[in-house]
C-alpha cells in the first residue's frame, strides 16, 4: 500500500445492499433522531442507495454491524459521537476477535458530544466537511487498539477502540458526564463532568508498563496518577489535546501520563491540556510503545473512547492498519509527514 492510502470507494453502480447506515437516535443529546429525516435526505446525497438502522440500545450498533459485514456490506457508516463509533469498530470483529471487515470501510458522520475522533480526522460537523469525505471515498488502513480488561462487576471483556483509552479521571469524567444532560455540547459537558469529578478525587496509584514496538520495554513502574491516555488519536475530553504527537496509522500508541498533580495544579494547567502544550510539563509523562500493561491495589475507572466499560487491570496492544476509514483528502498519512 503507497503512502499508506488503499483507494477510493465509488458510488457508481452501488446499490442499498453495499452500504449501512448505523444510526444512534440519541446521539447529540437526542438531536440526531429529531432530525433524520433531514440527515436522511443529505446522506442520500453523498452517498447514494444505502440501508439505515436506528439503534435502540447499547451494543446494538456491533450486532447490526457484524451481520451486514457477514452478508457482504461493503461501506459502513457510523452516525452518532464516539461511543458511537466504538460499537461500529467492534463489530468489524467476530466475538472471537477474528476481523470480518475484509475489503469494507468506515466513513463517519459525526452527531456525538464529544466528537474527539473527528478532530484528529480534520472532519467538520456539517454536512458539507462529513459529506464530501463520503462521497470522495479517500480511504486510509488506520491502526486499531485491542484491550483486555475487568467490568464492572469483574467480567473480563475484550473490546477494540478507535481513538483513546485512559484510565484514572478521565473514567470517573465518563461516568459523570453520561449520566447526566449533553445539552450543553461536548466541550462544557466534559468540563462540567470534570469539576463534578474533581470533588472527591484523589490521585491513584498504577503500576504500569509500557513495550515499544520490538517488545522492549520502555517504561515499568509504580505513579500516582490523576490520568492515563493510551492514545492512538490526538483528542479526548471533549476536545482536550493531550496526545499531540500521536497518528492514527503509525503502528504506535502514545502513552500520556499526568502525574501525580494536585487539584490547584491540574485546574492551573487545563488550558495546556487542550492547547497540546503540556507534554513539556513536570508532572507529565510520555512514551510511545505497541503494548500497555497497567494494574492497581484500587479501583480505577477506565475510559474508552467516551465511555465508560470497566476498570483496571487491563492490556492494551496495536493493531496496526486494522481498518479501512473514509478520510478527507487534505489527512496526512504518516508516510506523507
Amino acid at each position: 500500500m503507497a503512502n499508506g492510502w488503499c483507494g477510493n470507494w465509488s458510488n457508481n453502480m452501488s446499490t442499498a445492499g453495499d452500504t449501512l447506515v448505523v444510526v444512534n437516535p440519541n446521539s447529540g443529546n437526542g438531536r440526531t433522531g429529531r432530525g433524520w429525516p433531514r440527515l436522511a435526505e443529505q446522506l442520500r446525497h453523498y452517498l447514494g442507495e444505502f440501508r439505515a438502522s436506528l439503534t435502540s440500545g447499547p451494543g446494538e450498533a456491533t450486532g447490526l454491524v457484524r451481520q451486514a459485514l457477514r452478508d457482504g456490506c461493503r461501506r459502513i457508516v457510523a452516525v452518532g459521537g464516539d461511543g458511537t463509533n466504538n460499537e461500529v469498530v467492534n463489530g468489524f470483529f467476530a466475538e472471537e476477535g477474528k476481523p470480518l471487515g475484509g475489503q469494507a470501510c468506515l466513513g463517519l458522520v459525526p452527531r456525538g458530544t464529544g466528537g474527539d475522533l473527528r478532530k484528529s480526522l480534520g472532519i467538520g460537523l456539517a454536512a458539507e466537511s462529513w459529506g464530501q469525505v463520503l462521497a470522495a471515498g479517500r480511504q486510509v488502513e488506520i491502526d486499531l487498539g485491542r484491550a483486555r480488561f475487568h467490568d464492572d462487576s469483574g467480567r473480563p471483556l475484550t473490546r477494540h477502540f478507535i481513538n483513546i483509552t485512559s484510565f484514572g479521571l478521565g473514567g470517573l469524567v465518563d461516568d459523570r458526564v453520561n449520566n447526566s444532560t449533553k445539552a450543553l455540547g461536548g466541550k462544557v459537558s466534559f468540563m462540567l463532568g470534570t469539576l463534578k469529578a474533581l470533588g472527591r478525587w484523589r490521585n491513584q496509584q498504577v503500576d504500569l508498563e509500557v513495550q515499544d514496538g520490538a517488545g522492549q520495554k520502555v517504561f515499568t513502574g509504580s505513579l500516582r496518577v490523576v490520568n492515563v491516555a493510551v492514545a492512538n488519536g490526538q483528542y479526548f475530553g471533549g476536545g482536550m489535546w493531550v496526545a499531540p504527537r500521536a497518528r492514527l496509522d503509525d503502528g504506535l500508541f502514545d502513552v500520556v501520563v499526568l502525574g501525580d498533580l494536585s487539584k490547584g495544579e491540574l485546574m492551573l494547567k487545563t488550558g495546556t491540556i487542550y492547547r497540546g502544550t503540556h507534554l513539556r510539563l513536570d508532572k507529565v509523562r510520555h512514551w510511545r510503545g505497541s503494548r500497555v500493561v497497567a494494574r492497581s491495589p484500587e479501583r480505577v475507572l477506565i475510559d474508552m473512547d467516551g465511555e465508560q466499560p470497566g476498570q483496571l487491570p487491563i492490556e492494551l496492544e496495536i493493531l496496526p492498519r486494522a481498518l479501512r476509514l473514509l478520510v478527507p483528502d487534505d489527512f496526512m498519512t504518516t508516510e506523507k509527514q
